[in-house]
C-alpha cells in the first residue's frame, strides 16, 4: 500500500508502514505531533492550522466537530493548503465504514479514523477500503471497556495504528490517557496514538509512554500563539522535557482550588449550561475573588452567635455560607470580619445583612450578602452549623465549592466541582483565542460566526 506523507519540516518523508509495524516517523525516526483542530467553522481552523504548521506540527487533524460542521470539505481545503502534511480526518466512523472511508480518502485524508466500539464487520471494511484507496486505518478506543483486547482485536482485523484518546468530558472529570497508552503499546505490534488533554507539561510523558504520535489539540487551538504553543509542543516531546503551563492542565480533587481561582463566575456559568449566580448576592468589595468549600449556618434574622462560633469550625481557605433570612439586621461586622482573617478563611456570604461595611473593605475582606443596614441583632445562639442550607432558593451543602467575585457569587456542588472547574477552565481557555483573533482585527460576531449559527 502506499504510505502517507507528511512533515511540519521542510525535509518532508513521515511516514508509517504498518505491513512491518513500523512507527509513523520523520526521516529522523522522530515521535510524530498531530494538531487536532476541532473547530466548528473552517475559515478558523485554516487559521491555527497555518500557525501549527510554522510552529512544526507533523499531522493535521480535521477533527470530529469540524468534520460535522463543514463536512469532507475541511479535508480538501487543508489538503489544498498543506499538500505536504498527512490530513487526518477524524471520522469516528460506527457503521458503514468502506463508504465513509473512501470518501474521506478521495477528500485528501491519509489517515481516517474507525470507533473501536464499532463491529468487527465495520472496522474490517474499513480496513479493507484504508488499503485500497492508500490510507492509514486508526481504530480510536475511545470510551471501549476492554482497550487492550480490542486493540489487539482490531490490529487483527487490520487496523494501521491504535489511537488511545480520553475523551473531553472524561478529560474533565480530571482522567489522562497515559496508563492505557502503556498498556496497549505492549499488546500491539502496530504504532500507537495518543490524545486527550496533552500539552507541554506532559507531552514528554506521552512519547515516553510509548506513543509514536502525541496528538494536542486544547493546548495549540486555544492557545493565542499557535505557533508559540505547537513549538513548545515539538520541543517537549524531541527534548523529553517537560514545560510548566498555567492553562491547559486538567484539575484533579487536589486541585480545584489552583483551577478556580483562575477563573470567573462568568466562566462558571458558561461552562455551566448558563446556570445563574445566586440572586440578589453582591460584593462589598469592587475587585474581590473568593472560592474555597462551603462551612454552613444556619440562623435566625439578627442572631450573630452561630456565625460567629462557625469561625472556629472554618480551615483556612474555606468559605463560610450564611442562611440568615435575607433580611436585616445584621447578623455579620468588623470585629467578625477580623476573626475570621486571622482563621484564614477565603471569603464571606450571608444572605441576610452585614455592617461595619467601610472597615470591611478597608480590611480588604472578601464578603457578598443580600443586604447591609447599621444595626446588628442579638447573639441567642439559634440554628444550627454545618448543614444543608438554601440561600435566595439556591441549594448549599457542606463541601460544596463557593466562587464569587463582582458577578456574583457561585455554588459548584462537591461531586460536580472537577468537572465544573476544568469546563470553567476551557471557558477561559477559549475565551483568549477569541481576544487575540479580536486584537488581530476581527470582530466579536466575525470571530464567533454569529449569523452562520444563529438558529433556523
Amino acid at each position: 500500500m502506499t504510505s502517507p506523507t507528511g512533515s511540519g519540516s521542510p525535509a518532508g518523508g513521515a511516514s508509517a508502514d504498518p505491513a512491518t509495524g513500523g512507527a509513523p516517523a520523520g526521516g529522523d525516526g522522530r515521535v510524530l505531533v498531530q494538531v487536532a483542530l476541532d473547530f466548528v467553522d473552517l475559515p478558523r481552523a485554516l487559521a491555527v492550522a497555518h500557525e501549527a504548521v510554522a510552529g512544526g506540527v507533523d499531522w493535521i487533524e480535521a477533527g470530529t466537530p469540524l468534520i460535522k460542521a463543514e463536512g469532507l470539505q475541511s479535508v480538501r481545503e487543508l489538503k489544498a493548503a498543506f499538500p505536504g502534511h498527512t490530513i487526518v480526518a477524524d471520522m469516528k466512523t460506527m457503521d458503514a465504514g468502506r463508504v465513509e472511508v473512501e470518501y474521506a480518502a478521495k477528500a485528501g485524508a491519509g489517515v481516517v479514523g474507525v470507533l473501536g466500539a464499532a463491529s468487527d464487520a465495520t472496522i474490517k471494511e474499513s480496513a479493507d477500503a484504508a488499503h485500497n484507496y492508500g490510507c492509514l486505518l486508526i481504530v480510536d478506543m475511545v470510551e471501549v471497556a476492554e482497550p487492550v483486547a480490542r486493540a489487539k482485536r482490531a490490529e487483527e482485523l487490520g487496523a494501521d495504528l491504535i489511537g488511545i484518546h480520553t475523551a473531553i468530558d472524561q478529560q474533565m472529570r480530571g482522567e489522562q490517557p497515559f496508563e492505557m497508552l502503556r498498556a496497549v503499546v505492549d499488546a500491539v505490534s502496530i504504532p500507537v496514538s495518543v490524545a486527550g488533554g496533552i500539552h507541554s507539561g506532559t507531552a514528554a510523558a506521552a512519547a515516553a509512554a510509548g506513543a509514536s504520535v502525541v496528538v494536542v489539540g486544547g493546548a495549540i487551538i486555544k492557545a493565542t500563539d499557535a505557533a508559540a504553543a505547537a513549538a513548545e509542543i515539538r520541543r517537549a516531546v524531541d527534548e523529553g522535557a517537560v514545560i510548566e503551563t498555567s492553562l491547559y492542565r486538567r484539575a484533579g480533587e487536589g486541585t480545584v482550588r489552583e483551577a478556580l481561582e483562575r477563573v470567573s463566575t462568568a466562566n462558571v456559568s458558561d461552562a455551566w449550561h448558563r446556570t445563574p449566580s445566586v440572586p440578589g448576592i453582591k460584593p462589598l468589595l469592587p475587585g474581590a475573588h473568593m472560592c474555597g468549600p462551603a462551612v454552613t449556618v444556619r440562623t435566625y434574622p439578627g442572631d450573630w452567635a452561630k456565625p460567629v462560633e462557625a469561625i472556629d469550625l472554618c480551615r483556612e481557605g474555606d468559605v463560610l455560607v450564611v442562611d440568615a433570612g435575607g433580611v436585616p439586621p445584621a447578623i455579620w461586622g468588623e470585629l467578625a470580619t477580623h476573626s475570621a482573617m486571622v482563621k484564614g478563611l477565603a471569603g464571606l456570604v450571608v444572605y441576610g445583612a452585614i455592617r461595619d461595611t467601610p472597615e470591611i473593605t478597608r480590611l480588604g475582606f472578601p464578603a457578598f450578602s443580600s443586604h447591609v443596614c447599621a444595626n446588628a441583632g442579638e447573639p441567642k445562639g439559634f440554628g444550627e452549623t454545618q448543614v444543608p442550607i438554601a440561600i435566595a432558593g439556591v441549594h448549599v451543602a457542606p463541601g460544596d465549592w463557593i466562587v464569587g467575585d463582582d458577578d456574583g457569587v457561585m455554588v459548584l456542588p462537591k461531586a460536580q466541582a472537577v468537572e465544573l472547574a476544568n469546563r470553567a477552565m476551557d471557558v477561559l481557555e477559549k475565551e483568549n483565542r477569541l481576544r487575540g483573533e479580536i486584537d488581530a482585527g476581527k470582530t466579536l460576531s466575525e470571530v464567533a460566526y454569529l449569523q452562520k449559527w444563529e438558529k433556523r
